[in-house]
């Protein structure tokens, strides 16, 4: 890559690794209409991603924005219980049609996809990342302001097929208050950094409970270092997700998007106007 590089390859006649690795990019359906896509991605599981991608999902949905959520976590999918959504997608004889929330989120997951939810997808890698790759290039997303993507944890085959074969404008990356956790954020901002992907934010999540008596915040996991680590990486905007019964009642009961209080929404203001 020339040190002048303006990442257009369009422009460039030069034969660099950067355009090896654009020309893996996918095209979305021919019928799909795409502006913004951000990536939900964590270092290990367990910290809340899911929970983080559904509302700034209906953050977006809820400020009047088209939204669409691709649920990439095929093994584990859970985007369309927190929705409230329970029917099958559908095709049309062009391609795969989504399901769609009651405030008019567009989902895709493999849960929609199964007879029974309930039913374990036992696949090897290949196949889950081919299916992904379907949710991208075989459904139609119809006039999507902003779509995000839940990714599985880690860095395998999954989230570097996303990295690789989605135009991503950038990632938000969820992680908790342990000291160990340091240590799996750089892990998810080497691998965007390796793949050009802007970091928009991060979240900590389970970061306090407030005392229901005296409003204290107890930083029940230990003192927060996510805005040390948002320095260190130079990651601009930095949100605290709290222990709260409300969230989980409205993840278990599909009504995410009904919440009163979305700890995110100032956060996804923040991300969205950052995305270029």
């Amino acid at each position: 890559m020339s040190e002048n590089c303006s990442h257009d390859c369009s422009s460039c006649k030069e034969n660099c690794s950067s355009r090896d690795k654009k020309s893996l990019i996918k095209n979305p359906h021919k019928l799909s209409d795409i502006k913004k896509v951000i990536a939900v991605v964590s270092g290990k599981g367990g910290v809340g991603k899911s929970m983080t991608c559904a509302l700034l999902a209906a953050a977006s949905q809820n400020s009047g924005k088209v939204t669409a959520v691709m649920d990439a976590d095929i093994t584990g999918p859970s985007i369309p219980r927190m929705f409230g959504v329970r029917e099958r997608a559908t095709g049309n004889g062009e391609g795969i049609i989504p399901v769609v929330s009651e405030e008019g989120t567009q989902l895709i997951s493999m849960n929609v996809l199964l007879e029974n939810e309930a039913e374990p997808v036992v696949w090897r890698g290949s196949l889950i990342s081919g299916t992904v790759l379907q949710f991208w290039t075989d459904v139609i997303w119809s006039g999507v302001d902003v779509m995000f993507i839940d990714m599985p944890p880690g860095t395998g085959d999954v989230p570097l097929t996303v990295f690789q074969s989605i135009p991503l404008d950038g990632v938000v990356i969820v992680t908790t208050p342990q000291d160990l956790v340091g240590m799996i954020v750089q892990k998810a901002v080497n691998m965007a950094n390796m793949m050009n992907v802007p970091i928009l934010g991060i979240v900590e999540n389970m970061s306090y409970i407030k005392c229901p008596d005296c409003g204290r915040k107890i930083s029940v996991f230990g003192e927060s270092g996510v805005d040390a680590l948002a320095l260190e990486y130079g990651i601009p905007a930095v949100a605290k997700l709290p222990i709260d019964p409300e969230l989980t009642k409205a993840a278990d009961c599909g009504k995410i998007e009904k919440l009163e209080n979305n700890y995110l929404a100032d956060f996804f203001d923040k991300i969205y106007k950052s995305v270029k």
